[in-house]
């Protein structure tokens, strides 16, 4: 009589465990999927100077360093400087993420080519690492990091 019991045990705690286990990867695919996409909004917001949608994708404290070594705290700064930067440093910008790792289930890093096309032809090409965090039921950027390849 045991050994039937301990059988259908062994078999429920298998098939539980399968289950989470789908269910934990298929959820790390989606949250994937929306930071590529909150990724993609970040880049165009910048060349279509959108501050309602960049307002809308980054947390109230951010805080950004970029490659001049400049750090901006908070959002209203930090989207100050992005707008300020996006008209100095006019050019098609394309941002293409390279890693993206999960910390949490609610925190990730996402490393990222970041590169952008000059209006006379050149290229300006950086690194930027992004880390985003679940907001409620969508992600959002808390921090940024910008630098220039070490020559």
């Amino acid at each position: 009589m045991k050994k039937p019991l301990i059988f259908t045990l062994q078999i429920y705690i298998i098939a539980n465990i399968a289950h989470a286990q789908s269910a934990s990867t298929n959820a790390s695919k989606i949250h994937e999927k929306e930071i590529y996409v909150l990724i993609d909004k970040y880049t165009q917001a910048r060349d279509d100077k959108n501050s309602d949608l960049l307002n809308s994708i980054l947390t109230e404290d951010i805080d950004q360093l970029v490659s001049s070594g400049t750090w901006r705290a908070g959002k209203e700064a930090s989207m100050k400087g992005m707008m300020r930067s996006s008209n100095s440093n006019p050019g098609d910008r394309t941002i293409t993420v390279d890693k993206l790792r999960f910390l949490t289930k609610e925190c990730a890093i996402a490393d990222a080519k970041y590169e952008i096309q000059n209006p006379d032809g050149s290229a300006r090409k950086m690194w930027s690492t992004f880390i985003v965090v679940l907001d409620g039921d969508s992600w959002k950027i808390t921090a940024i990091r910008n630098m220039l390849p070490a020559k």
